[in-house]
C-alpha cells in the first residue's frame, strides 16, 4: 500500500459481495480484489479468515492488486467465559493475518474489528425499540467488559489497535449498550453509521460524542422504513438485510454530506470502510459490482 499524505483512505469489504463463508462465496478473491481496485478503493477488509489467503499468500495477493488491508471482523463470546477462552485461538489467527501484511503508513495499520456473535433473541427482533429484558444485566456486565478488555489488550500486545463494532442483533446494539461498554473499558470504537441508525441512534451526534474513541468508521446507509416493515412482519435481521435495509450510499435515510462533514470536524484519521450488507445467496453479482462502484463514486463526490 503506498504512503499517503491524506488523513483517510477508503476500503471496501467482502461482506458487500455476499461473502460469509469461503466455501460458498459468489466471487473469487482475485476477482473481488480486481473489482475493488478498479472502482478506486484503497483497501479492503479481510472477510472470512482464509478467503483472501493467509500469511505470504495474503500479502502477495493484496500487494499485487495495490490494495491495503483495513482490518477485519473477529467475534468472540464475551458473555460466556469458557466460550471466550475457546475463541481466543481465532483471534490470534486473525492477528497473524493482520500482521503478515506490510504497512507503509502507520495511520492505516489494519484494525482488528472486535464484535459479538449474534444474540438469538435480539437477532430475531433487531433495532429500536429493544426489549429491556434482552439487554445485558448489571450482573452480566463486569465479566462481559473484562473479557472485551482482555481481547483489546491481546490485540495491543501485537501492536494493533482494536475497534469494537456495535451491531444489530447482538448484545452491543444501541447507544445505551455502546455507552456502557465505553465506560467500562478503554477499547476503541468502530462506528458503523447504518447499524447505529437502525438501532435508533444518530451517527452525527455519535461522532461528536465519541470522537476521542473512534478509530475505525464503517459508512453504511440504512432505511428505517424497511426495518419497521420487517419488524411488523416479525422478521429477523436476515430479513432486514434481504429486504434492502442496508442500501447503496445516498439511497437511504442518511445524509452522506453531513456524515463526511462530521468526520472532518472531529479530525478523523484512518480507514473509512464502505459497507452494504447483502444476503449471502441469491444476489445479482453484476448489481453488487455496480453498487460498489457507485458507493465509491458517492464518496468521491464528497471529496474522499
Amino acid at each position: 500500500m503506498p504512503v499517503t499524505g491524506t488523513a483517510t483512505m477508503v476500503a471496501s469489504a467482502p461482506v458487500n459481495f455476499g461473502i460469509y463463508a469461503p466455501g460458498r462465496a459468489p466471487i473469487g478473491a482475485g476477482e473481488l480484489l480486481d473489482s475493488v481496485a478498479a472502482a478506486g478503493y484503497d483497501g479492503v477488509d479481510l472477510g472470512p479468515l482464509g478467503y483472501l489467503g493467509t500469511g505470504q499468500e495474503l500479502a502477495s495477493r493484496l500487494g499485487g492488486a495495490s490494495i491495503g488491508l483495513a482490518g477485519g471482523w473477529v467475534d468472540l463470546r464475551y458473555g460466556d467465559a469458557d466460550g471466550f477462552v475457546a475463541d481466543l485461538a481465532g483471534l490470534d489467527a486473525a492477528l497473524d493475518a493482520f500482521t503478515s501484511v506490510p504497512v507503509a503508513d502507520a495511520r492505516f495499520t489494519p484494525r482488528p474489528t472486535l464484535a459479538c456473535p449474534a444474540n438469538p433473541a435480539r437477532f430475531a427482533a433487531p433495532g429500536a425499540p429493544v426489549d429491556p429484558g434482552l439487554r445485558l444485566t448489571a450482573a452480566d456486565w463486569p465479566g462481559f467488559a473484562a473479557r472485551v478488555q482482555q481481547a483489546a489488550d491481546r490485540c495491543r500486545a501485537r501492536e494493533l489497535e482494536p475497534a469494537f463494532h456495535h451491531h444489530l442483533g447482538t448484545d452491543i446494539e444501541t447507544v445505551a449498550d455502546i455507552e456502557e461498554l465505553l465506560a467500562r473499558t478503554d477499547v476503541s470504537l468502530c462506528l458503523d453509521t447504518g447499524h447505529l441508525w437502525l438501532a435508533g441512534g444518530d451517527p452525527i451526534d455519535a461522532m461528536r460524542r465519541w470522537a476521542d474513541r473512534i478509530r475505525q468508521v464503517h459508512i453504511k446507509d440504512g432505511r428505517r422504513d424497511v426495518l419497521a416493515a420487517v419488524r411488523a412482519a416479525q422478521g429477523d435481521l436476515a430479513a432486514v438485510v434481504a429486504a434492502g435495509g442496508f442500501c447503496p450510499l445516498g439511497t437511504g435515510d442518511l445524509d452522506l454530506t453531513a456524515i463526511v462533514g462530521a468526520l472532518r470536524d472531529i479530525g478523523y484519521t484512518g480507514w473509512i470502510v464502505v459497507e452494504q450488507d447483502v444476503p449471502g445467496t441469491g444476489q445479482d453479482l453484476d448489481r453488487i459490482l455496480a453498487d460498489q462502484r457507485d458507493n465509491r463514486a458517492a464518496l468521491r463526490r464528497e471529496g474522499i
